[in-house]
């Protein structure tokens, strides 16, 4: 007669079983490769190095930005950011430490400036140097600066509260009073 072996025997089955089954994992094993699939889920594909303008305001703005390429100034616009939005400016990582930008509020007037003047114009534009504009044929623009402190990437904020308002309309002067009676 043939002998069963250990199919045969329940005891021996179960030695077989611990003796070649693969160890399972210890709980907290499983839990730290659970976390580090769902890491590895969420972490974006590409990490964006980029310089942005986030407008907080209720108005359409208008932005222009100067920066330094080698050793020319560059100034382009423009941007036109909706109310509550964000629009990436430049794309890929900072090389320089300081930009400057200068936008407009076209609905409720005003705009965001500074004292480091480049050229503009009111059309699109892309200029090249920071000297001379009136007598190229460009606008005199005051930017104001933003450090970086040179990150690869950086985002700016504009507010209503960090915003110029266009001074109040002038009222229409006074007559000169009437000439005294001798």
């Amino acid at each position: 007669m043939m002998s069963p072996g250990f199919l045969g025997n329940p005891i021996l089955a179960l030695r077989a079983r611990l003796l070649f089954a693969r160890p399972a994992a210890h709980p907290a094993t499983r839990r730290l490769a659970a976390l580090a699939a769902l890491a590895l889920a969420l972490w974006p594909a590409v990490a964006q190095a980029d310089f942005r303008l986030c407008n907080r305001t209720q108005s359409r703005i208008g932005i222009a930005i100067g920066y330094k390429e080698g050793d020319t100034w560059l100034t382009e616009g423009w941007w036109n950011v909706g109310a509550n939005s964000c629009e990436t400016l430049l794309r890929g990582d900072l090389p320089a430490r300081f930009y400057y930008l200068y936008a407009v509020d076209y609905d409720q007037g005003g705009e965001w400036a500074g004292k480091a003047h480049m050229c503009t114009r009111e059309k699109e534009f892309t200029i090249r140097g920071a000297e001379d504009c009136l007598a190229r044929g460009f606008e005199r623009t005051g930017f104001f600066e933003v450090d970086t402190q040179q990150q690869k990437s950086w985002t700016v904020q504009l507010t209503e509260a960090n915003q110029s308002k266009p001074p109040p309309q002038a009222a229409a002067p006074l007559p000169p009073p009437p000439p005294k009676k001798p």
